[in-house]
């Protein structure tokens, strides 16, 4: 009689041993590790902790982080396509800065979409109340963070106190396109109070009159300190 072959060998029924899936691990880990690259340096370029302007390299960053060169370069193709990053071969990846139009036009957004939630909101009294309540507690948390020189926390809460007045106009719409705004706006924000202190002060102070004239229901007041408080913002960045 033949002997038996491996398969005939087993008895009926038997469990096989499971595959190894040594393939697939590794293009698991492979696809952690670049999002874990790309989470971490998006992170950096918005809240400004990476200027606008830094040439970042592919083996330094990929040391930081404890991983290897690839996922790192998959993270910055990926930053690249979002416009945050330009690549030069064989140099590195340099993180766009501000540039002067970009400012303009999310300072123009923004303008129009406040105003516009404002001008709605104002029009209701329970909805004032609601939103100069909300307002005053997100400045107060602004002026604690200014205090203990916390400026992420403040930058954070700028972009939250101005996205609050946004959703408040009640606009899916509008609220959602002025989301789409907020990385913008947290690393425009991020620059500015990293200009100094006198920056800080004023963009509490600027709040608090901002919170003011909602509070008197003040639209067309409301409007025009939002311009002058965004342009203030500009001029911090650019000086004029």
């Amino acid at each position: 009689m033949p002997p038996a072959s491996p398969a005939s060998a087993s008895a009926p029924g038997s469990p096989q041993p499971a595959p190894r899936p040594a393939a697939s691990a590794s293009a698991s880990a492979s696809a952690s590790a670049s999002e874990r690259a790309y989470a971490a340096l998006r992170a950096r370029v918005v809240s400004g902790a990476v200027p606008g302007g830094t040439m970042l390299s592919e083996g330094e960053v990929a040391d930081e982080l404890g991983m290897s060169r690839t996922p790192v370069r998959e993270a910055f193709l990926r930053l690249q396509a979002e416009g945050w990053m330009q690549l030069f071969p064989k140099r590195g990846a340099l993180v766009r800065p501000i540039e002067p139009d970009e400012l303009a036009e999310v300072v123009e957004a923004r303008h129009l979409v406040e105003s516009a939630a404002v001008r709605t909101v104002t029009a209701d009294d329970g909805a004032t109340t609601a939103l100069v309540n909300s307002l005053r507690a997100l400045v107060a948390a602004q002026r604690a963070a200014a205090e203990s020189a916390d400026l992420d926390t403040f930058a954070l809460l700028d972009v939250t106190f101005h996205q609050t007045i946004a959703d408040a106009g009640g606009n899916s719409i509008l609220t959602a396109f002025y989301s789409s705004l907020r990385d913008r706006q947290h690393r425009i924000t991020a620059r500015t109070v990293r200009a100094g202190q006198d920056r800080v002060e004023a963009i509490l102070a600027q709040h608090t009159e901002l919170v003011d004239l909602v509070g008197a229901g003040d639209a067309a007041g409301f409007e025009a300190a939002l311009a002058a408080h965004l342009g203030e913002i500009h001029r911090g960045i650019f000086g004029r």
